[in-house]
Parts: structure tokens; sequence; C-alpha cells
């Protein structure tokens, strides 16, 4: 297995390696590797029919489910590009990526977590247009509802879309799967940025294949897994350290759609599972949980986490009370396909809970000082990733692809780093001001963006504080508008309570700040910009 390989032919690989073993299992369906070829290959059948080309974009915009798989790896064997959309995105954010990508074809459900998706954007994007479902989206030729039963506002439901199959041979799809390269984009998973406004991370399938076949093998995943996916699937951790390391290993995918400690312990008492990949908050909610007593849990075999710093106290517990075998930690980002440095299996537990591991196979990792010069061992400096992993660039944005990845090929994270004698990795700061809330990244700058539209603010600023559960969360300093927040004060919760409920409305849950300050002035340097280490002090 290597970076010649596609999506396609790894499903195909799978299916004739794996044939009648479990690929995916819910309370709904269950799936083996065969079955699960087919119904791809019957999405893919659909999607020609619909009139999607290769290298077209094709959204999805729903919880973790089997319908996700099968949907997404349809819309890999029709040789087009899948753009994952966070579940937790209003309106307002997904018809951005929505219309930022040109997809011709949305997936989503009719609602999830009180959020009705198709109504909302119709709502948000000026309602049907004549010959499209949504106005304010005119590539958006179609959008099918995974979940509903009779076709909504020119919304098709899923039966409705497969039902074109039926015009599209075999051959046809066989063609179309063949026709992929590893060079073709298998998918574009929106990041923001410090502009404010999400930028699409372009991948390959020959990059994807080959980073989670090293991750495999390096946390040792086997087809005798049962693979408890709560990471969700629009996230890398989700979609390709989730599904495609199950298709590259042959382990069972049980998807799990909103986490909650009480089901989870449920689930991994129930259903025997032996995988539980996730942030640290996870497992942290896990250990705190009053149920936990009570969980007769199976052995758990193998943790993978990340995204947070992970305390020593936190692998131990993982270990003695909730009874991992193996805890293997990693560092990665979106535009390095996920994934760059890996802790090992055989790692002690001092390297796992202080470092991100060693670089995978293939791919270099250095620390550099502000002049792109190697530091010395255990000197602090900004990690740069250089390898087949690295991101074909932002889509349709040359010049901000250019800001990140040099004339070298280096890509340049924007995280502070330590890198000791045996190459493990500590991540220490950020150069950038993103900062991770309960292992989901924020960026201030689309916060602050969306915060300024609000009419009572003339300026903000936000930045991100320590957490004990959530590890950290945002802080939103406020210079008002005149009339506007008169006598607010921290003791005050009337206009903190008006200004959640603001971002509630405009922003995934995750993203609203959980702190507000009222101030006269922000902290400016010579330039302009706001000094918001002097707001951290402060917020200290």
């Amino acid at each position: 297995m290597n970076e010649l390989e596609t999506i396609p032919s790894l499903l195909r690989r799978a299916a004739a390696q794996f044939r009648e073993q479990p690929a995916i299992e819910t309370s709904a369906r269950r799936l083996s590797y065969r079955e699960l070829l087919a119904e791809a290959q019957l999405t893919a059948a659909s999607l020609i029919a619909s009139g999607v080309q290769p290298h077209d974009r094709v959204a999805l915009w729903a919880p973790n489910s089997c319908e996700w798989v099968v949907l997404a790896l349809g819309v890999s064997l029709a040789g087009a590009a899948l753009v994952p959309i966070n579940t937790r995105f209003k309106a307002e954010e997904a018809g951005y990526l929505l219309g930022r990508s040109r997809a011709r074809l949305l997936f989503t459900v009719r609602e999830f977590l009180g959020t009705a998706y198709f109504e909302r954007l119709r709502a948000e994007h000026g309602g049907p247009g004549a010959e499209v479902p949504i106005a304010g989206l005119p590539r958006l030729e179609r959008v099918v509802l995974i979940d509903a039963e009779a076709k909504t506002h020119g919304a098709y439901t899923l039966r409705e879309q497969l039902a074109c199959a039926a015009n599209v041979t075999e051959a046809e799809v066989q063609a179309r799967a063949d026709a992929v390269l590893p060079t073709c984009i298998s998918d574009i998973m929106f990041t923001s940025g410090t502009t404010g406004r999400p930028k699409g991370v372009a991948t390959t399938h020959g990059q994807n294949v080959r980073a989670y076949s090293a991750w495999c093998a390096a946390v040792g995943l086997t087809q005798r897994d049962r693979y408890l996916i709560v990471s969700p699937f629009f996230h890398a951790f989700g979609y390709k350290a989730g599904i495609l390391a199950c298709l590259i290993s042959g382990a069972t995918m049980l998807p799990h759609a909103v986490f909650d400690a009480g089901q989870v312990l449920e689930r991994l008492r129930r259903e025997s599972i032996s995988v539980l990949p996730g942030p640290p908050t996870l497992y942290q909610s896990l250990l705190a949980h009053e149920g936990l007593r009570e969980a007769a849990l199976p052995p758990l075999r193998l943790a993978v986490t990340g995204a947070a710093v992970v305390p020593l106290e936190l692998v131990e517990r993982m270990k003695r009370v909730l009874g991992f075998e193996t805890i293997v930690t990693g560092y990665g980002l979106t535009e390095s396909c996920g994934i760059a440095t890996m802790c090992r299996a055989n790692d002690d537990l001092q390297t796992i809970a202080s470092t991100s591991g060693r670089a995978i196979e293939g791919v270099e990792v250095q620390v550099v000082d502000a002049a792109g010069k190697p530091v010395a061992s255990g000197e602090p400096g900004e990690v740069v990733i250089r390898g087949y992993n690295v991101m074909q660039g932002y889509f349709e944005a040359p010049e901000d692809t250019r800001e990140v990845i040099d004339s070298q090929g280096f890509l340049h994270t924007g995280d502070i780093g330590v890198l000791d004698a045996r190459g493990n990795l500590r991540i220490t700061d950020r150069l950038k001001d993103m900062y991770i809330a309960g292992g989901f990244n924020c960026y201030p700058a689309e916060i602050e963006r969306m915060l300024s539209t609000h009419p009572g603010i003339a300026q903000v600023a936000v930045i991100g504080i320590p957490d004990e559960r959530l590890g950290e969360v945002g802080m939103a300093f406020i210079v008002p508008r005149a009339g506007h927040f008169t006598g607010a004060n921290g003791r005050d919760p009337t206009w903190s309570d008006a200004l959640t409920a603001f971002c509630r409305e405009r922003m995934a849950n995750y993203k609203v700040p959980r702190r507000f300050a009222i101030v006269r002035e922000l902290p400016l340097n010579a330039s302009g910009k706001v000094v918001k280490g002097r707001l951290r002090e402060r917020a200290v």
C-alpha cells in the first residue's frame, strides 16, 4: 500500500480481502465490506446520473452515520471531491463553504441538534430559485435530504436520488472509478485562518491513503478491532483516521453521532469496543462520569489522542481506570492530511504524555527560528513540515498557499515546538492565535468578524483562555459603541447573556466565547495591531 493507491482502489481491495466481515455496525444497519462496496457503487451511479463530473465538488453536511460513510465513498468512486461541512455550523457558515467550493450537490439531513439545516439555508440564502433549490447558491444544483421521506421545497429524498442509479451501468461506474488517479483531489476540508474566512485544504487520494497506512502501522489497528468513531466525520481525525483507517485495516466502524459520556460508556460495554480515539476531553469526561463505576467495561485495546496537552495523570488514569492497553498521541493539522508525528505503541508513558511523538516515515519535521534556520535540540521555534502529506494548497487561493508553504516545500504550521534528542516533538505555544476548545480548532479572527456585526460593538478581540473541562475556551474583549452596554461589568449577566445568544445564532457552539469583558480600548502596537499578549495577561 503506497501513495499510488486511490480511495476507490482501496475500497475495492477491502471488499475483496475482508468480504463478509462487518465494515459498519449501527443500531439500524449492518454492512459487510462487500455490501459497503455495493452501496457506495450505487451512490456513485446516482451521482453520475445526476450530472456530477470528475473533479466536481459534492458536499456532505450530516452527523456520523452509516449513510455518511457510504455517501462519502460513493463520491470518491464517482471521481468527485468530497467537501465535509461541520455539523455545528450555522446556515451562514455552511452557505459560505458551499459557495466557495462551488459544490454541485449537497447531501444533508432535515435536522440535527435543533437546527433545521435545509430550511435555515433557504432562509439565509434567499429561498428556492427557478432552476436551483437555493437561489443564493446558484452552483448548488441539487440538495438530497438523507433522512426525508418526501420531497421538500425542491430537495430530493435519498430514495429518489438512488433511484437515478438505474440509468447508469455498472461498467460506467467502474470506468469512472478507474479514471481516478492518486494525484486527483479526494477532499477539500475547510479550515479557518487569520483572515477570518475558512480556506479549503485540498489533498489527494494518494496522500491520504499513504498517510493513514502509516497511521495504522503506528497504532497497530487490525481487522479484529471494533472502532467506536466518536470524532466527527467532517474532521480529518474522524474521516481519515476513522473511515480510511478502517478500510486499510479491515476494522469494524461503529459511528457515534453526538458525544455523551453515559451513552459512550454504555456502547463500550454493550458492543465490545476495542478502539476509542478522541481528544483528551473525551477521556476526561468518561473518567468523571458517575456511571463509570457501574459500567463493566470490556478490554479496551487502543486510545489515540492529541489536539491538546495530555497530562501524565490522565494517561495513567486511562490505563488504570478505563483499562486501555495502549495509548498513543500524535500531532498534525488539516494542511498535513491531519498527521505529521506519532508516538509508537511501545513508547513509555512519559513520552506519550509529554510529546506528540516522532515524524511518520517519509515526512520531515523541523523546528526553525525566524530566519527559517533549524534550531538546536531542546530549543523552541516554529514547527515546519515537509513531505508527501503536505496539502496541494488552499482551494483556488494561491496567495494564501504561498503564505504557509515556502519555496523549499516546508509547511509553516504557526505552532511553536521543541524537538528532543530522539526526534520527539513537544508543542509549547502558537504563533497564531488559534486555540483548541474540546478538540475543535477556534480561530479568533473568524469569531471577531462575526461579533463585529453586532450593532453595539465598535471593536473586539478574542483570545483563548484555559478551561478545566475543554482545555481552552474563548474570551472576547469588547469596546462598545456609544450608548451600548452602559454600566456593564463582570457581575452583571444581562449583557453577556445577550452576547452569548447573539453568537449562538451565528456560529458553531464551540466557537462561542465563554467570557466577555467590556473595555474602553484595546491595547495596540505601533502598527495599530492588537497586542493579544497583554489581553492574556489581563485575563489571568
